[in-house]
C-alpha cells in the first residue's frame, strides 16, 4: 500500500466518522438507543437539515489544516522548517496554518466568501460555498482565532491563547500534521509531526494537555503512514510524549485505551464511556484509539466510536483518521463514501500531501 492511499484513507475515514457521529453528538447513550434501537445508529442518519452524510467543523478544520501545511511546504521548499530560527519554533508552518484557520473562521462568520481584503483571504478552500456553514464549532477555536497570537510557548507550559482550554478541538483537526512531509523526506517525520501539531494547536488552545494530545495524534498518524501497526505506533508516540513536561494526562489516557483494548472484555458503549466523554483532547484521542484497536471490522469500529454519550463526531473523526491511515481507502464502506459531503474536495486535497 502506498503513502498516497494512506493519506487519502486518513482524510476520507475521518470525514466518514465525523459524518456518522454528527447527528448524535449531543445525545446521551440512552437517547441514542431510544431513538435508534439498542445497537444505536448503524449508518448515516438524517440531521436536522434533512440530509445525511454531512461533515462538521472537525472535517472543515482538518481540510484547512491540510491547506495551511501545503502552503507552508510550498513556500519553504528550499529548506526544512525547524526550531530556533525565529522567536518561536516552526514559524514557517505555524503562521500559514493560522492563516488557513482564519479562512476557516470566515466560513463560520459569513454566508459566502467575503472580499479578499486581508492577507489570509487567499486560497482555494475559501471559494467553496459548501464550506460556509456553521457545524457546531468549538468555542475555544472561535475565540482563539479572534485573539492575537504571539507564537507558541515551549512545549509543556501553558500557551498564550486560552491557556486553560484543552478541548478536543485540537485533536480533531491534527491528523494532517502526520500526513504532510514538511522536511522534504520520503514521508512525515513523527517527531516533527508531533512538535508542529502541538505548536499549531496552541493557536487556539493553550492547555498543555490539549496541545500535547494533538501532537501525540499527529505522531501516531505519521507512524501509521510509514507502515507501523496501530498499537506499536501508539507506544512509540508515548515514548515521544514522555520527553515533554505536562504529558501525564495524555500519556495516562493513551495507556488506559491500550489496556482496555487488551483486557479481553467485550467492547461496548459503556466501556467506551469509561474512557471519558471526549469533550477534552486526551479523552477524544483515547476513545478513537481504543475503538480502532479493539474492533477488527472498520465498519463496526467506526460505529463503536460514535455510539456513546460524548463528543461522537470528534471520536468518530479520530477513529476514522487512524483506520484510514492504517488500512488505506479500500476498507472504507462504499455506502458511506458515496454520499459523503465534500468528498470531491477531500479527494483533491488528499492527492497533494504525499
Amino acid at each position: 500500500m502506498g503513502v498516497r492511499d494512506r493519506v487519502r484513507g486518513c482524510l476520507l475515514g475521518g470525514a466518514i466518522g465525523d459524518a456518522l457521529g454528527s447527528p448524535i453528538e449531543f445525545q446521551s447513550l440512552r437517547e441514542i438507543r431510544r431513538e435508534h434501537g439498542t445497537e444505536g445508529i448503524t449508518g448515516y442518519v438524517t440531521t436536522w437539515r434533512g440530509r445525511s452524510g454531512l461533515i462538521t467543523d472537525d472535517t472543515q478544520m482538518t481540510l484547512f489544516t491540510v491547506e495551511g501545511l501545503l502552503r507552508a511546504r510550498a513556500a519553504h521548499a528550499g529548506g526544512p522548517p525547524g526550531p530556533g530560527r525565529a522567536a518561536y519554533p516552526y514559524p514557517e508552518v505555524v503562521e500559514p496554518v493560522r492563516q488557513a484557520y482564519l479562512r476557516w473562521l470566515d466560513t463560520q462568520n459569513h454566508q459566502a466568501p467575503p472580499p479578499a481584503d486581508r492577507p489570509h483571504r487567499t486560497g482555494r478552500l475559501r471559494e467553496e460555498i459548501w464550506l460556509y456553514s456553521r457545524r457546531a464549532p468549538g468555542n475555544a477555536c472561535l475565540s482563539g482565532l479572534r485573539q492575537q497570537f504571539p507564537g507558541p510557548s515551549p512545549l509543556g507550559v501553558p500557551g498564550p491563547v486560552n491557556p486553560n482550554s484543552k478541548g478536543c478541538g485540537t485533536v480533531m483537526r491534527s491528523a494532517p500534521f502526520g500526513l504532510v512531509a514538511l522536511s522534504g523526506g520520503a514521508g512525515p517525520d513523527p517527531r516533527e509531526a508531533f512538535e508542529v501539531a502541538a505548536a499549531c494547536a496552541q493557536i487556539t488552545h493553550g492547555h498543555p494537555t490539549g496541545y500535547l494530545a494533538a501532537g501525540a495524534f499527529a505522531a501516531i498518524t505519521a507512524y501509521l503512514v510509514a507502515g507501523e501497526a496501530l498499537e506499536p505506533a501508539v507506544h512509540r508516540a508515548l515514548d515521544l510524549l514522555a520527553a515533554y513536561p505536562a504529558h501525564d494526562e495524555t500519556s495516562a489516557a493513551l495507556r488506559a485505551a491500550v489496556a482496555l483494548a487488551a483486557d479481553g472484555g467485550a467492547h461496548s458503549p459503556e466501556r467506551v464511556e469509561s474512557l471519558g466523554g471526549a469533550w477534552v483532547a486526551e479523552e477524544a484521542l483515547a476513545i478513537g484509539v481504543y475503538c480502532a484497536l479493539v474492533e477488527p471490522s472498520v465498519e463496526r469500529a467506526l460505529l463503536l466510536s460514535v455510539n456513546h454519550s460524548g463528543d461522537s463526531d470528534s471520536t468518530g473523526s479520530v477513529c476514522g483518521n487512524l483506520l484510514g491511515a492504517l488500512h488505506g481507502t479500500g476498507v472504507l464502506p462504499a455506502a458511506w463514501l458515496r454520499p459523503l459531503e465534500g468528498r470531491e474536495t477531500i479527494e483533491r486535497l488528499a492527492a497533494e500531501p504525499a
